[in-house]
């Protein structure tokens, strides 16, 4: 008889043993529930760092963009975002009702709409400078193990996308 292994720490599952196939259909083995799970989690820390802004976190996230690119057409925002207009509309029209964002119609093609910052909207990112600092400390990491896990994560989506597009 063999003496059991000491299982490792909470934050880690034990890999499945070789040649228990089954084992691989333990949710606690399933990458993307470990994924949701950590998204989740990021969402309960944003959804408090982020109250003072009065933002939620897609709200957070289109802010963002705008902060980075300035003005962009809802289709480029959406890109960025990986949402789809659909997803976007309610969250654009929140942000215009709450003064921080414009939208317009574009001159050059009428069914293009151009969301754009307002002098409230570019004001709060001095405000969201702390966001960042304040997740970085809720996570426990190291800034390099940060910028290592969000290259794996890159790399992982790039990997996931060309999977989906060749029908995995």
């Amino acid at each position: 008889m063999t003496p059991t292994p000491t299982p490792p720490p909470a934050a880690q599952a034990p890999p499945p043993p070789q040649g228990a196939a089954d084992d691989w259909l333990r949710l606690d083995q399933q990458i993307c529930f470990t994924l949701n799970a950590a998204s989740r989690a990021f969402n309960g820390v944003y959804r408090v760092v982020l109250k003072d802004l009065g933002l939620t976190y897609p709200q957070y996230l289109v802010m963002l963009v705008l902060w980075e690119h300035g003005g962009l057409p809802v289709k480029r925002l959406g890109e960025h975002l990986r949402l789809d207009s659909g997803t976007l509309s309610p969250l654009l029209k929140r942000l215009e009702a709450a003064g921080l964002v414009s939208r317009e119609r574009s001159a050059r093609d009428e069914r293009s709409v151009e969301v754009r910052p307002t002098p409230e909207g570019v004001a709060l990112r001095q405000r969201a400078l702390e966001v960042p600092r304040r997740i970085v400390a809720a996570t426990g990491f190291e800034i390099d193990e940060i910028v290592e896990l969000s290259s794996r994560l890159h790399r992982l989506t790039a990997a996931l996308d060309t999977a989906a597009a060749e029908g995995a």
